[in-house]
């Protein structure tokens, strides 16, 4: 068992492969979570019902104990710890069969890791909502809760929220993942005359279909299996504030036409019941899509989209405003060396110049996570190339498992002669080549799924792999494609 090292919102691991929870561990200490893993079932049983823990994660299959079985105590002892499954694709009947009876959701082995972190953070988000608790900030957000940036694109869009803040109508925010759409949201709603009420957030791609209109609505007692208590919807806990539904474009089609009779009717009706409650929220939806091609596809009502589409936010591309990553990247430094108690102050120039060529494809909360992964690994008052490079090992080993290897190991790693040291363009060539390959493998030459898992678009991906002189025949011949 590993113990926790912060005092955050606590997960618990649970799986009966070690090397599988210490990875799993890490990932999700990186993402802000405090963490406790357990390779018996019996003990991390013991431990969530003594502790205040909000997600567990386990695997389904585990000797002695299965998944399922932790899952029915826990909601016999009326415990309220949401549970997220691991599963085989034999297994994933089960899985489902265990949605029913009250787990968040469930993720398939191999597993994405993006998915595993949303679908965590999400079941988080909904611990948080039951139990009264304000929401974590979102890692798009900038040091404090600021839309930071000097750029005239970014003095654009707070000049903006500060015009339409005040208003009762919809707003729309469009923007690539991690450009800050909910910090965009969250200015709206705290310069409003809303501010004293409460700014819910649901993300509607992250919950299952057959749960969503129960975390919009809420539900009474019985209305279907699990459904041991009446429960509010963010629309009643939302009352007389804002609403923000984030990733709309991937509601289902037949909770659109309800979410629309809502903005008409300012009313709600609770799964099981027959009884309209009426509701005073302010709605702002975010989107990475465009809401009007998926209207010509047939995917999203052209109706609820004129409803949505009243103020529109488009926050920028961090690409397309290089010049406010450095200001970011102070911002965040300062940030993360206060919650580390670290003294750290400066970026190297030659990091700094590596990070302002990068496109930055997960926009300001990549950024956010790969200053932040530095400063929670040096020991130094700078932040250095030397120690970027150690830091692509030491991720190397995670990735393959390796989760034993110290820092110092991985420090020795790096260039210690003058022979050893190589151009800074042929170095990062060599480890994007390298990595892109990794991904490519693991895709099975896939160039959609690998563009997917490395967060690039699939133009860009396909971009670098031919600069870099990437055989993607070689590729998939080799891994049977």
């Amino acid at each position: 068992m590993t113990k926790p090292r912060s005092t955050a919102l606590e997960v618990v691991v649970l799986d009966d492969e070690e090397n599988m929870g210490k990875v799993l561990g890490k990932l999700l200490t990186m993402e802000g979570f405090k963490v406790t893993t357990f390779s018996d079932p019996r003990e991390a049983l013991s431990h969530v019902r003594k502790e205040k823990v909000a997600v567990l994660v386990s695997d389904l299959r585990m000797p002695g104990m299965t998944g399922e079985e932790v899952l029915e105590s826990l909601r016999t002892d009326k415990i309220s710890t949401e549970v997220v499954l691991m599963t085989a694709y034999g297994t994933v009947e089960s899985a489902m069969r265990c949605v029913h009876a009250g787990a968040f959701d469930y993720i398939t082995k191999p597993f994405d890791t993006d998915r595993l972190l949303s679908i965590v953070g999400n079941a988080a988000d909904k611990w948080r909502l039951d139990h009264g608790e304000a929401r974590a900030a979102s890692k798009s957000e900038g040091a404090g809760g600021a839309l930071l940036g000097d750029s005239s694109s970014m003095e654009n869009i707070r000049q903006l929220i500060a015009r339409i803040a005040p208003s009762a109508s919809a707003v729309l925010i469009h923007g690539e993942s991690g450009t800050g759409k909910e910090l965009a949201a969250r200015a709206l709603h705290h310069q409003s005359p809303r501010s004293g009420k409460k700014f819910q957030a649901i993300n509607c791609a992250s919950i299952p279909e057959h749960l969503m209109e129960s975390e919009l609505f809420g539900h009474e007692k019985g209305a279907f299996t699990g459904a041991v208590d009446a429960r509010l919807g963010v629309f009643e806990a939302a009352q007389g504030g804002t609403l923000f539904l984030d990733e709309i474009g991937e509601l289902p089609l037949g909770l659109q036409a309800k979410l629309l009779r809502v903005l008409q009717e300012r009313e709600i009706t609770r799964v099981g019941s027959v009884e309209s409650i009426p509701v005073d929220v302010r709605i702002i939806a975010a989107t990475n899509r465009r809401l009007e091609d998926l209207v010509k596809e047939g995917t999203f009502r052209e109706d609820l989209f004129y409803r949505l589409n009243v103020l529109v936010v488009k926050m920028p591309a961090l690409r397309k405003r290089p010049e406010d990553i450095t200001s970011l990247s102070v911002a965040f430094v300062k940030e993360f060396a206060g919650r580390e108690g670290k003294t750290v102050n400066e970026i190297e120039p030659a990091l700094m110049d590596y990070m302002m060529a990068q496109k930055w494809p997960g926009n300001v909360r990549e950024l956010r996570n790969f200053v932040e992964r530095l400063v929670v690994l040096t020991d130094e008052p700078i932040l250095s190339m030397e120690l970027f490079e150690s830091v692509m090992v030491l991720d190397s080993r995670v990735t393959q498992g390796m989760v034993d290897m110290d820092w110092s190991e991985a420090m020795r790693s790096s260039p210690t002669t003058p022979e050893e040291v190589r151009d800074f363009r042929a170095a990062r060539n060599e480890f994007e080549a390298r990595y892109l390959r990794d991904v490519l493998r693991a895709c099975r030459g896939n160039v959609s799924e690998a563009a997917k898992r490395a967060g690039m678009s699939r133009r860009n991906f396909y971009e670098k792999v031919e600069k870099l002189g990437i055989d993607l025949t070689e590729i998939k011949e080799d891994t049977g494609r």
